[in-house]
């Protein structure tokens, strides 16, 4: 029997459970589970002490300006991204230029030739025209979908008048990720910051009324549009007990910094590098989100990677962005909470493999089973490491999480059966290529 790789001597999380396999590999496909012991392959893998996850997609990144030294890139963006387990990414719209047309996600696939470390997809934006060509958009090869900006974050991407946001809803057939904050509700109460004010006043600015106000608004018009949604990065406990009773039409992501830090603390540790949207929250609302998490009501993780650089942080609020880097933190983050006991290895894997691949229908990813991709996070659940700032490959230089320490960390990363980070050095080249949904058009031969 011969393979193209085998990775010898792990433990793989598996749709059937955790326990002792070998995999092999050919043509950048999963072809053989379990013990193969006589076989001989092309590159053989030692991943005796180590778990095999599924490659980790993270559903929820913005890269921000492609090719400006200062800030991100797909080339750097990526390169965090294997860094860290992921194996691949979806870039939301709001970057400059926004992407809302053919022609910005056909640029955006060819910046990413030759340049993407893990496979990769573009979120087309909408906006309050452009609803008629939604159902053409949403199924170009690369399109991860429509994503929808309810609430004003960075970029100039806003649908937050409701006949907009219907009409937006009634073009389509995807599920729609939505950034769901009442945009008149965080204009009305703009009056408590504008002319200046501590950060820690950002989560009393953007309150919890703007988040539930607008899901609860957001489920509305789901429902009047016979429309799929995925309400992302939430953040209220009042939130997930609405989205828990309608689960038939809405799909929710949470993220590790929400799950991680909490308010008044991050603020006054951390200062603006703790400022984001929707805002990071007092405790019972971390609380709640881990009761979310733990009941299922939460579907899947993504880091909402949005580096700027820590000139621009050092602002005075509310000119300070919002926004951190998160994709090459996300898995070791999150590891480390598995090691103290918060959710189970099997969990993480449902959030950050099965379920991304569920919500937006991907085509052979997220599970380690004959036929998909050979897309693996190797990780050393045992391992104790010191997240950094040096580590962090975004061109932003920082993270959150400097000086923090995690046990569980990233040691290899293959993608389609491609090792491109070993022992914790990327190697090779950036191989990335177009994700495949089912629910788009099959790429070209």
């Amino acid at each position: 029997m011969q393979f193209d790789l085998l990775i010898r001597g792990g433990t793989c999380v598996t749709p059937s459970g955790v326990g002792a396999a070998d995999i092999g590999v050919r043509n950048g496909r999963i072809v053989e589970i379990g013990s193969l012991s006589s076989a001989d392959a092309d590159e053989v893998l030692d991943a005796s002490g180590l778990t095999i996850l599924p490659g980790v997609i993270d559903s929820q990144v913005h890269f921000r300006e492609p090719g400006l030294e200062h800030k991100e890139d797909l080339e750097t963006g990526t390169r965090g991204a294997v860094l860290g387990g992921v194996t691949s990414i979806f870039e939301m719209p709001n970057t400059k230029p926004p992407t809302f047309s053919q022609e910005a996600l056909v640029d955006k696939l060819h910046r990413a030739h030759g340049r993407a470390w893990c496979d990769h997809a573009f979120f087309i934006g909408a906006t309050p025209t452009n609803f008629a060509e939604l159902p053409q958009l949403e199924l170009l090869p690369g399109c991860a979908g429509v994503k929808l900006f309810m609430g004003s974050s960075t970029g100039n991407l806003l649908v937050s008048e409701s006949e907009d946001v219907l009409r937006t809803l009634q073009h389509g057939f995807r599920r729609v990720p939505v950034h769901s904050e009442d945009e008149a509700r965080l204009r009305e109460r703009w009056n408590l910051v504008k002319d200046g004010a501590d950060v820690s006043m950002h989560p009393v600015w953007r309150d919890p009324e703007a988040a539930i106000q607008n899901t609860r608004r957001l489920i509305e018009l789901a429902r009047q549009a016979g429309r799929r949604v995925h309400v992302l990065h939430i953040t209220t406990a009042e939130e997930m007990e609405f989205l828990a009773e309608n689960k038939d039409i809405a799909t929710v992501e949470a993220t590790p910094q929400h799950l991680t830090f909490s308010a008044p603390d991050c603020y006054e540790q951390l200062g603006s590098m703790a400022q984001i949207n929707p805002p990071i929250r007092e405790e019972h609302h971390r609380l709640a989100l881990w009761r979310a998490i733990e009941q299922g009501v939460v579907d899947v993780l993504g880091s909402d990677h949005a580096p700027h650089t820590r000139e621009e942080k050092a602002k005075p609020y509310p000119q300070s962005p919002s926004g951190m880097t998160g994709v090459q933190t996300l898995l070791p983050v999150m590891l480390d909470h598995v090691h103290a006991g918060r959710l189970s290895l099997e969990r993480l894997v449902d959030l950050t493999g099965h379920g991304p691949q569920r919500i937006y229908s991907i085509a052979r990813k997220g599970r380690i089973t004959v036929g998909y991709d050979a897309d693996f996070a190797i990780v050393d659940l045992n391992a104790k490491r010191t997240i950094t700032h040096d580590w962090i490959a975004s061109r932003a230089g920082w993270t959150p999480y400097d000086g923090r320490e995690v046990i569980g960390w990233p040691i290899h990363t293959i993608v389609r059966g491609r090792t491109v980070v070993r022992d914790g050095e990327v190697q090779g080249a950036a191989i990335g290529e177009p994700v495949v949904f089912q629910e788009a058009l099959p790429l070209e031969a």
